[in-house]
């Protein structure tokens, strides 16, 4: 499942690609013809990325909601553009970490993660975005052709975007968007940080359910999935079984504002980097192997890189659940 991270880069993907720009839209697979007809020839004006979901607003108040899910994907394909705002001053891909070190060339990644390089430098080129799957490659047909069940293609004259397997692709009006949007948990990159905390704290002090499910709860706060519920509620030494009513509010602010530290790192990066003060070679470690970025997700039976016990998975309304013992007893 895509956390909060990956779909507000997404969206940047989509700012700096289709945004501006009258779209053919299409639907290769016929799943969403109608709906692409629709949209065909509108000017594309916004992409919002709140929670797990992106917004996209077309000329006419007319708006696409897209949840991509377990499975879904966009894939850039033609003239793609890194956003502007994290490439580096000298032109090249930078790095930055919590700490401010700034590592000069991009990194891949092998586990499966975003990172800069998966997005591309401007040129011809095809590029898969989603939690799942990552890469580039040349390409020299254009428009090319769809590739599997795409389920709406969105296409300008230069950069085509193909949505594969999502869970939601459906069309709304201003107030449905409105409504959606009013269901999910306040979202550090696009509410005010103090009202979002104020109001995170509030739902989780009233809550008997386990934090550790709370912070899944996308009606509770937005974007975060197993991989930063994991690491949120070990970086505040937080047993994860406690019920949000009981946990001291100044642990549940703190992980408001942890969490609010974290999503920018990973939208800047396409890591869910959650480590802090690496050294330049520790953090290039850590940018390229999953295992060397986090402190308990994945790890499970290894020693915790506190403590030494060894790390606990357990089952969690049907997903895994990192933690350790002692450091969050």
């Amino acid at each position: 499942m895509p956390e909060g991270h990956s779909v507000h880069r997404i969206a940047r993907q989509f700012d700096r690609n289709i945004v501006g720009r009258v779209v053919a839209a299409s639907s290769p697979q016929g799943r969403f013809a109608e709906g692409a007809e629709v949209i065909d020839g509108r000017e594309a004006l916004e992409a919002r990325a709140v929670a797990k979901q992106m917004f996209v607003r077309f000329d006419g108040d007319v708006w696409l909601r897209v949840h991509l899910g377990m499975y879904g994907a966009w894939d850039f394909s033609g003239d793609v553009s890194v956003d502007a705002t994290i490439a580096s001053s000298n032109g090249r891909m930078g790095q930055t970490n919590q700490r401010g070190t700034v590592v000069d060339e991009a990194i891949m990644d092998a586990a499966g993660e975003n990172s800069l390089s998966s997005i591309g430098a401007p040129r011809r080129s095809r590029v898969r975005m989603s939690e799942q799957t990552t890469g580039l490659e040349e390409q020299s047909e254009w428009p090319p052709p769809p590739v599997g069940a795409v389920r709406l293609r969105l296409l300008t004259e230069t950069t085509c975007a193909d949505l594969r397997g999502p869970t939601a692709c459906v069309l709304q009006t201003p107030d449905e968007v409105q409504a959606t949007i009013d269901k999910l948990g306040p979202d550090p990159l696009v509410d005010d940080l103090t009202e979002g905390e104020e109001r995170f704290t509030a739902t989780v002090k009233k809550k008997p359910t386990p934090i550790g499910l709370l912070l899944m709860d996308q009606s509770v706060v937005s974007g975060i999935g197993n991989v930063y519920r994991a690491e949120i509620l070990f970086r505040a030494r937080q047993n994860p079984h406690t019920p949000g009513r009981d946990v001291p509010e100044e642990v549940v602010r703190e992980m408001w504002r942890d969490w609010a530290r974290l999503l920018p790192i990973g939208v800047e990066t396409g890591q869910m980097m959650t480590m802090d003060d690496l050294d330049p070679a520790a953090y290039r470690r850590a940018m390229a192997r999953r295992a060397d970025r986090h402190w308990v997700y994945h790890r499970e039976g290894l020693p915790c890189r506190v403590c030494g016990t060894a790390i606990v998975m357990e089952e969690a309304a049907g997903r895994k659940l990192y933690w350790c013992p002692s450091c969050q007893a």
